[in-house]
């Protein structure tokens, strides 16, 4: 599978739960994915800015999705 396809499935699959989630449950949301690719794509769209990180009280990393506009031209 490619890197693109992976990462938007990821995205895809973030976006429609609508809500964060642990980073630890992402591998339910695509589960023919391994966590390496899991992780790959978490670690793109968080560098891309796709994403929100956070670490609650419970030193739980959870991920959620942001809505970013698409540029038009």
């Amino acid at each position: 599978m490619r890197v693109e396809t992976i990462v938007e499935e990821v995205y895809h699959a973030l976006e429609q739960l609508g809500t964060d989630c642990p980073l630890e449950e992402i591998g339910a949301l695509c589960p023919h994915l391994s966590w390496n690719e899991v992780f790959l794509a978490v670690d793109y769209l968080s560098r891309s800015g796709r994403i929100r990180m956070t670490v609650d009280d419970g030193r739980t990393y959870r991920v959620q999705a942001v809505h970013v506009p698409e540029l038009r031209a």
